[in-house]
């Protein structure tokens, strides 16, 4: 089983309209409500490669029951998620069809009491024991301790499991001195990391703050990976018009899957090159299509970066 942790689950709300323009009234083409956070939407994408999964983070509130009702209908992800007394988040993701651009709304989360933390652990560590591996992904909701996903990392690795972890400011800073497996920040959280807007130096100064292995999504340009068997970069053969929304939660599905399967380094880049382009020809995030993930995945360039 491949856990993943989202703290900050949502329910992802996806308006389609033909033009988006300010100071306007739109008539919304398509509705699409899905249950979201990144983890949620690496455990959608998990479950579709065949992959046995149990999502866990808080759930609380009317939207929190709802989130709950949509993951039933997921097949393959089993429902672990912890209740809170607060009301789980909304997301909306405005996709403007002429221009294929995404106007993305985050609310904030729910404020998470102490109690609730404390019963979140408990379940957290009883879930690793039947783990292949864990994500930790996204933001932290208030009231969860800002070194929350360095005390995850620790415990993950305590007991054997192979962690990821994708977030992003000070929970990063934090959750890399625990020293977890991987983490995948883009090209901003990495650059908020260590200071540098150079990719590949950046990547290899956090792998000396304690990341075994750094993958940094370059957007269009795919993947650049420092990892103590080498260096990569990754990229698809053509940039891919359409959502990018849930690109980068696609890239850890497929890096952790591979993981899990025993595959070497570049496989699992271009797995998850493949699963991020293949996610921007989808209707929502937490998806792919899986024409476009065959097409590109025989055509992802992987070369050897040079020891620095």
């Amino acid at each position: 089983m491949i856990l993943t942790v989202t703290l900050n689950t949502a329910l992802d709300v996806t308006y389609r309209v033909p033009r988006l323009l300010p100071h306007a009234s739109h008539r919304v083409a398509d509705v699409a409500e899905r249950p979201g956070g990144k983890g949620v939407n690496v455990a959608r994408v998990l479950a579709a490669l065949g992959h046995e999964v149990t999502a866990t983070g808080f759930a609380g509130g009317r939207t929190g029951a709802v989130v709950r009702e949509l993951l039933a209908d997921c097949p393959g992800v089993a429902d672990a998620l912890v209740p809170c007394s607060g009301t789980t988040r909304r997301t909306l993701a405005v996709v403007d069809e002429a221009s294929g651009d995404t106007t993305q709304f985050n609310e904030p989360g729910p404020l998470i009491g102490s109690a609730e933390w404390t019963a979140f652990l408990s379940r957290y560590e009883e879930l690793l024991a039947g783990a292949r591996a864990v994500a930790l992904c996204g933001s932290l909701p208030p009231g969860v301790p800002v070194g929350g996903y360095a005390v995850l990392v620790r415990a993950a690795r305590a007991a054997g499991v192979p962690v990821l972890l994708d977030t992003s400011g000070e929970a990063l800073r934090r959750g890399v001195a625990a020293r977890p497996d991987v983490i995948k920040p883009n090209s901003a959280e990495l650059a908020e990391l260590t200071g540098s807007r150079d990719a590949l130096p950046a990547t290899r100064d956090a792998r000396r703050r304690g990341a075994h292995a750094v993958v940094t999504s370059l957007g269009p340009g795919g993947l650049l990976a420092a990892t103590a068997e080498g260096a990569w970069q990754a990229a698809p053969p053509r940039v891919l018009s359409g959502n990018p929304t849930g690109a980068g939660d696609s890239a850890v599905a497929g890096l952790l899957s591979a993981l899990t399967e025993g595959l070497d380094w570049p496989a699992r880049l271009i797995r998850a090159v493949a699963l991020s382009a293949a996610t921007v020809h989808a209707p929502a995030a937490g998806e792919f299509d899986p024409r476009t993930y065959e097409e590109v995945r025989g055509s992802v360039k992987v070369a050897a970066v040079p020891p620095a």
